[in-house]
């Protein structure tokens, strides 16, 4: 949430630069209220100084054998007034905080106006699509055709918007996982961490999908407990009322896990095939820093993301969101937009956001300066390091054959236990891998039906 001294202090800059986020906000009624609450709390502080000189008058003057009666019928008085005034000034702190909920963060000064997505700016790309010399199919008619892909199961299983991987098409989005979680740790110096995929109300409003967003999460009605939709909530979350010491900063997480999401609002978007899905694996990177070195951060991380695609060989884009075009919580961010033939077009694998201290002051989350100095909010950032079920989409798209097979990217043939093609076996061949699997386990020895 913002800092209320910023709407204490430049009012109207703060409603010209939340004009460009593409909503109405309630920044006169936070004024309005905490201009009352600061009221009522300098009237109190004069009624509880008036108590106490009363107090002491009470005290002298009972030392003389006197029951000040009226001084103290007073004194009660003054003391009714104060928990009166109390109470307003709770409830007027109560009403404040859940207003901020409903700010945005505040864009940074290089983030790009514009109202949506055709103001952002390209920063930097990679490879070039693919010139095929036949038709290329889109993802759901490779994935069905080959096996690997179950739409209706899906929606027999769930709902729309939920998808069955089979054989090949499990092991290349466990390939993907094994290999992004490699990398990041490995190379790149994030801390693996497996986190619940259940979290509570405080967890979800730490990082800003509660209150605003509970119509797209999923939660269970018996507990105070909601699905993630990104492992960007336990993993930001983990700090929570906490003060860090500054020489453990930067701190650099990342994550595998599920993501939940209703998809609030998409109707009759991508309805078919696997882009935007209920349930879908995310590789996930949060970074917790000090103020000075976030946007450097950023940086790195977006790069950490880009470095995935890279070695996949994927062509995709970096571009710079504008800021009717950014999340609820960012004040600047990055996305990666994959190339896919079928759609002749870039679409967003990847967003990479600098959250500022946006979330920590949600989260209460702060940092100490060296030498035992001063405490202050630490800065947030997020990224998805990347997107499975869409990196498994790119592939299948970008590495199709005209024969119908799906070429592995070759930094993932040992990830895929040296399969380099997807092809659709036959029930042949898959038999006789059952029965190779079987003499290994038992031997040679002729095996009698039951």
């Amino acid at each position: 949430m913002l800092d209320i001294r910023l709407f204490r202090e430049n009012p109207e800059e703060l409603k010209r630069i939340l004009g460009s986020r593409n909503g109405n906000f309630p920044v006169d009624e936070i004024i309005s209220l905490d201009s009352q609450r600061r009221e009522i709390l300098t009237l109190t502080d004069e009624l509880k100084a008036e108590r106490n000189r009363g107090s002491r008058a009470i005290a002298e003057i009972k030392k003389t054998g006197t029951e000040p009666l009226e001084l103290m019928e007073k004194m009660r008085a003054i003391g009714e007034e104060i928990k009166k005034n109390d109470t307003r000034i709770a409830e007027h702190e109560s009403s404040i905080q859940n207003l901020l909920l409903e700010i945005p963060n505040l864009p940074h000064a290089s983030v790009p106006v514009g109202d949506d997505e055709a103001a952002n700016v390209e920063v930097r790309s990679f490879g070039t699509p693919r010139e095929f010399d036949f038709e290329p199919k889109a993802h759901w008619d490779i994935g069905e055709e080959l096996g690997i892909l179950d739409f209706e199961r899906g929606v027999r299983l769930a709902e729309s918007r939920f998808t069955v991987l089979k054989g090949a098409g499990a092991r290349l989005s466990r390939a993907l996982i094994n290999f992004m979680l490699n990398v990041h740790t490995l190379e790149h110096g994030f801390l693996e961490i497996e986190p619940p995929f259940l979290v509570n109300s405080e967890t979800m409003k730490g990082t800003g999908q509660l209150p605003k967003f509970a119509e797209d999460l999923y939660s269970c009605s018996s507990d105070d407990l909601w699905l993630i939709p990104t492992a960007e909530v336990p993993l930001t979350n983990l700090h929570r009322e906490e003060i860090i010491p500054e020489e453990d900063l930067p701190l650099c997480y990342t994550a595998y896990t599920p993501c939940f999401r209703r998809e609030a609002g998409s109707h009759g978007r991508d309805v078919r095939g696997m882009l935007r899905q209920h349930q879908f694996d995310k590789v996930e990177l949060v970074k917790i820093c000090s103020p000075e070195d976030s946007f450097d951060e950023l940086e790195s991380l977006t790069l950490a993301a880009e470095q995935i695609l890279v070695r996949l060989g994927l062509p995709f884009r970096t571009v710079a969101l504008s800021t009717g075009d950014m999340g609820f919580s960012a004040s600047k961010t990055y996305d990666l937009e994959v190339w896919l033939p079928s759609q002749h077009k870039y679409r967003e694998i990847s967003s990479c956001s600098n959250c500022g201290d946006f979330q920590a002051r949600r989260m209460n989350t702060r940092f100490r300066t060296k030498g035992g100095g001063r405490v202050q909010f630490v800065h947030t950032l997020n990224g998805s390091g990347i997107a499975v079920g869409r990196c498994l989409i790119a592939i299948l798209e970008n590495y199709q054959t005209k024969e119908g097979s799906v070429v592995i990217p070759e930094v993932l043939v040992p990830y895929m236990d040296g399969v380099s093609v997807i092809e659709r076996p036959s029930k042949k061949c898959q038999r006789t891998a059952k029965m190779s699997w079987v003499k290994r386990l038992f031997g040679t020895a002729k095996m009698s039906s039951p």
